[in-house]
């Protein structure tokens, strides 16, 4: 994917908690910044909701004959007794 240059400003409280950012995420600034619109702009939620809806759709069946047909209930009640909760 061809890559357009964008220049911002920023105070230097935020320059800093970007680099710092970066630097923990072991990324460049400019792979941070890209990363944070691309999570804003919903293309990582969508994603994540894409892959369960295909979990769902693959596995769906497989907790219904485990748990019933309120899987979620049984599941979480299942969980809740094997922690010993």
């Amino acid at each position: 994917m061809a890559k357009t240059q964008l220049n911002v400003r920023v105070d230097e409280r935020t320059a800093e908690a970007a680099r710092q950012r970066a630097l923990q995420r072991g990324v460049s600034v400019n792979r941070y910044i890209e990363e944070l619109v691309r999570q804003d702009a919903g293309e990582v939620g969508r994603a994540f909701v894409e892959a369960a809806a295909d979990f769902v759709h693959c596995y769906g069946p497989v907790f219904a004959d485990e748990f019933g047909t309120d899987g979620a209930a049984a599941a979480a009640k299942a969980t809740q007794e094997r922690s010993g909760r």
